[in-house]
């Protein structure tokens, strides 16, 4: 388990010992607190990094049920081997033309435009 899961299920715990006490207390508010608190736990709990990322990949389950008792956490890593990364390097984009060629074509194009304007105002003097 992760330090963010294990800060996570810190939190849950602590709001379920005050949904505990909130429920010891016996009136209305207390019982309505209690139980506002333990589904908070119980949201909580389902927002662990771990979980998250495994629900990012896809190797989580979504369509879960929502209960009155919280779930147990995992006992070790939840997710899979992983695909080993293809050797080849190659470009993103893939089509097209490499991006430090378009750079210095543009380079070189701004440097000729340049000239021309430069010597065309020569050309004609405003004097």
């Amino acid at each position: 388990m992760s330090k963010g899961d294990l800060l996570v299920e810190r939190g849950a715990a602590r709001l379920q010992l005050l949904a505990d006490r909130a429920a010891a207390r016996g009136d209305g508010v207390g019982e309505w607190l209690s139980e506002e608190l333990r589904n908070d736990a119980t949201f909580l709990r389902k927002l662990k990094p771990s979980l998250i990322q495994a629900r990012a990949k896809g190797n989580a389950p979504t369509n879960q049920q929502p209960s009155a008792d919280p779930p147990p956490a995992p006992g070790g890593p939840q997710l899979g081997s992983r695909p080993k990364p293809n050797k080849k390097k190659k470009r993103k984009g893939g089509k097209g033309p490499a991006p430090l060629v378009v750079v210095g074509a543009a380079l070189v194009a701004g440097i000729v435009l340049a000239k021309i304007v430069d010597w065309r105002g020569h050309a004609h003097p405003r004097d």
